[in-house]
């Protein structure tokens, strides 16, 4: 459903652009090469060929036009690395030259994109988060307990972040927080992986056709009110 109705803002409001853009923009002299892909439609590219299904697809295409690809996706050129050792190249060779990205535009809702941190935890950090899992999985073997695997890498993953921000625990296994607070993370994870017509037409992301910023500003504000409740303690302890 959701792809539908992208379909169907994709034509109502690119159309007109289309027909505008037609037979006056052409080819620059020295445009890049780009490798193989299927031919892209006017206005829309080769999100057809994508479909609903996008891990399926981006497996079956490289069987017909090579572990690397061009897509044309609205008015975004994406090259598509499928094999192991091309994607070896990029990342381990190649890494500095490819390590921009495309910022997801339900990630702007607050700026966020504008600034970076980069974290370097300690040693002594990992070990003693680690080993609060082990102690946790070996506790669920002595009673007998199923443990949730990705309940529990959740739960390293952000303590290793909240200890190197905030210096303490901000989730504890087996905890209603905890469960809380993955639903919001994963409520901003589902908002930056869906569809959104802001991705493909830039020069739209300002009309938030289909809400995703809207939705995004929601899971954003439950983050931020959990992280002013833990400075809060932070400043009265």
């Amino acid at each position: 459903m959701d792809f539908l109705i992208f379909l169907l803002l994709l034509f109502s409001v690119c159309t007109c652009i289309g027909l505008l853009k037609l037979g006056l923009v052409g080819r620059k002299p020295g445009t890049a090469i780009l490798p193989p892909g299927p031919q892209p439609l006017p206005i829309i590219g080769n999100i057809l060929n994508l479909g609903d299904k996008v891990h399926l697809s981006s497996a079956n295409l490289p069987k017909t036009y090579g572990p690397v690809m061009s897509l044309k996706l609205g008015s975004i050129t994406a090259i598509v690395i499928s094999s192991s050792e091309t994607a070896k190249e990029v990342v381990h060779r190649n890494d500095e030259a490819f390590s921009g990205r495309t910022v997801p535009d339900a990630i702007r809702v607050r700026n966020y994109h504008q600034s970076s941190m980069q974290v370097d935890a300690s040693r002594g950090i990992r070990q003693k988060i680690v080993q609060k899992m082990l102690n946790y999985v070996e506790e669920c073997g002595l009673k007998g307990c199923a443990v949730d695997i990705g309940e529990a890498a959740f739960t390293v993953g952000l303590n290793l972040l909240s200890n190197i921000i905030f210096s303490c625990d901000l989730v504890h296994y087996d905890s209603n927080f905890s469960q809380e607070f993955k639903n919001t993370v994963w409520g901003v994870l589902g908002g930056v992986g869906r569809l959104n017509f802001g991705d493909y037409f830039p020069a739209f992301r300002f009309i938030d056709l289909q809400g995703r910023r809207r939705e995004m500003k929601i899971h954003f504000d439950k983050l931020l009110d959990t992280f002013d409740g833990i400075i809060c303690k932070s400043k009265s302890d």
